[in-house]
């Protein structure tokens, strides 16, 4: 049986597509359906109207480059905010117990997080871009004589 560190860039994978689906699944609406409804819903919780289109471009492009794997830490941070932003304006209404009014952001936000900190994983397109320079090894300096 293999050691479950070598299934890793498997699990960076699946983390990536799953949230890159998500994301996309909920930011497309935004900008598909141009119609008011949406944009008052972010003004009935506090938000200027624009951020629909913010809200929006940030899923479907940052979704994209999840499932791509590129940009990945920085793209994952942002939709991290996104969702930190969400569960404050929009799903803490009733308070921090009520955590389910909060649970599916609060889960993204997290996974989100653990993308940011770790990165895609070697099944990427950050990793020959960025990683792979970087896990290279160098030879120790030759002592001078």
């Amino acid at each position: 049986m293999k050691s479950p560190n070598s299934l890793q860039p498997l699990g960076l994978l699946v983390l990536r597509l799953a949230l890159g689906l998500i994301f996309f699944s909920h930011g497309y609406p935004k900008l598909a359906h141009q119609g008011g409804g949406m944009e008052g819903f972010f003004v009935q919780h506090g938000l200027p109207g624009y951020f629909v289109y913010i809200s929006g471009v940030l899923e479907v492009f940052g979704g994209m480059l999840l499932v791509l794997g590129l940009f990945t830490r920085g793209t994952a941070l942002l939709l991290a905010i996104e969702m930190g932003v969400a569960i404050w304006k929009v799903h803490s209404s009733a308070g921090y117990l009520a955590v389910h009014n909060y649970e599916f952001p609060m889960a993204l936000l997290t996974a989100c997080l653990a993308l940011a900190t770790v990165g895609a994983g070697t099944i990427s397109l950050d990793y020959p871009l960025f990683e792979s320079a970087k896990s290279g090894r160098s030879s120790p300096p030759k002592p001078k004589k």
